[in-house]
C-alpha cells in the first residue's frame, strides 16, 4: 500500500496507514562484531557468545546482556568451526538448539525489546556473514 497525500493546509504531509505505520517502525535488529567500538545507534547490546572475546574488557565491550543461552553448543561450534561449506548445516542444527526453553525465553525477550528499541547482537568471529548472530537476527526478524 502506498501512503496518501494528506489534504489541508499543508500539501506534503503523508498519511500513513496504521499497518503500514507499524511495518516501518518494525523491529530493529542489528548485528556487529564485538571488538567494534560502541556506538548511542546499537541501543541494547547483547553478546551471543558462549565464551567471553579475548582481550576484551567487560567495560570496553559496554554489553547490557551476556545470553550464553544464545550461543551454539560447544560441540556445534566446534563442529562448524566458521567453516562457510558447512554454513547450511551449522544454520540447521543451530536452529534446532534454539528450540530450548532457555533459549526461547531469551529471544522473546529480545524480540518484545527490539518493539522499543534497537538491539545489536554482538559476536566475536571474524566472519560476518557466516557465524549465529546472523541466524539470530533472521530468526527475531522473523525472516525465517
Amino acid at each position: 500500500m502506498v501512503p496518501k497525500r494528506g489534504k489541508g493546509k499543508n500539501p506534503f504531509p503523508l498519511v500513513f496507514p496504521l499497518s503500514l505505520w507499524l511495518e516501518m517502525v518494525a523491529m530493529a535488529v542489528r548485528i556487529k562484531r564485538v571488538y567494534e567500538p560502541p556506538s548511542p545507534e546499537d541501543g541494547y547490546r547483547v553478546l551471543v557468545d558462549r565464551l567471553w572475546p579475548r582481550g576484551l574488557k567487560k567495560e570496553e565491550a559496554a554489553v547490557d546482556l551476556w545470553a550464553k543461552e544464545l550461543a551454539p553448543t560447544t560441540d556445534l561450534r566446534q563442529w562448524f568451526g566458521h567453516d562457510p561449506s558447512r554454513w547450511e548445516g551449522f544454520q540447521r542444527r543451530y536452529r534446532e538448539e534454539l528450540k530450548a526453553p532457555d533459549a526461547q525465553k531469551v529471544l522473546a525477550e529480545l524480540k518484545e525489546k527490539a518493539r522499543h528499541t534497537t538491539v545489536t547482537l554482538l559476536f566475536a568471529a571474524k566472519d560476518e556473514d557466516h557465524n549465529n548472530a546472523v541466524v539470530l537476527q533472521e530468526l527475531l526478524e522473523g525472516e525465517a
